[in-house]
């Protein structure tokens, strides 16, 4: 299996693409059941499990990493849902960051020994996703830095007005999969979806979870393309 893919409620509402024939099952980790929906090229993890329901605070990140490395599936691509800390970043925009922040709460899987990793985002994941997109057609921001913040709740407007001037765009998942990864020695790299501004950033612009997850849905048809494009093109490379 070439590549796993973890991803959020727009791309698991409706059947997509690259998972059609694929077969549901579970996982048995050491850190807990995953269930992944598999085909022959890809593993799918829906972050929010089988009925849409594990909030974020919840989510079991070091047992969907665990599975994809039980699984021997090396190169992993997030996506996550994001809010735009910079006007020029607008909604339905996909964005591949090349860094990113995590300065709280960020788990790993060395708990009980001194073990210091140096985290990072798999370049050459990134450049196959950015061409993929380019051979599409599809606009990319090929560049950016993901702030992860605690959730479940959003971002307060001191918040964003803070960490605006050091990040691009502001989501709850990616630092925390992005480092577990590198600790287990995964190739890891992300696609963003912006679903909206954050906090503020637009200062008549009400916040809205709801309106949030319809948002993420409307960019769900070049995401799928680029994940397809980019399965396409990972084969026989890996």
């Amino acid at each position: 299996m070439r590549l796993g893919i973890i991803g959020g409620t727009s791309l698991f509402g409706t059947k997509t693409e690259f998972l059609e024939a694929a077969d549901e099952r579970e996982v048995d980790t050491k850190y807990g059941t995953v269930y992944l929906i598999s085909a022959a090229d890809v593993a799918f993890i829906p972050r929010h499990g089988k009925e849409r329901n594990i909030p974020p605070h919840r989510m079991n990140y070091k047992a969907y990493l665990a599975a994809f490395k039980d699984l021997g599936v090396e190169n992993i691509i997030g996506v996550t849902s994001v809010g735009s800390l910079k006007r020029d970043i607008k909604p339905r925009s996909l964005v591949v960051p090349h860094d990113y922040i995590g300065l709280f709460n960020i788990l790993t899987y060395y708990d009980n020994e001194i073990v210091h990793v140096t985290p990072g985002l798999d370049e050459s994941l990134r450049e196959r996703i950015i061409e993929s997109a380019q051979d599409l057609g599809i606009k990319i921001v090929d560049r950016g830095v993901y702030f992860q913040t605690l959730s479940p709740r959003l971002e307060t407007k001191a918040e964003i007005n803070l960490i605006k001037d050091y990040a691009d765009v502001v989501g709850m998942n990616m630092a925390s999969e992005a480092t577990l990864a590198k600790e287990l020695g995964l190739r890891y790299a992300n696609i963003s979806t912006v679903d909206n501004y954050a906090h503020g950033i637009i200062a008549e612009e009400e916040l809205d979870y709801k309106k949030i997850v319809d948002a993420a849905s409307k960019s769900r048809k070049d995401l799928e393309k680029v994940l397809m494009k980019l399965i396409d093109a990972l084969q026989g490379t890996i």
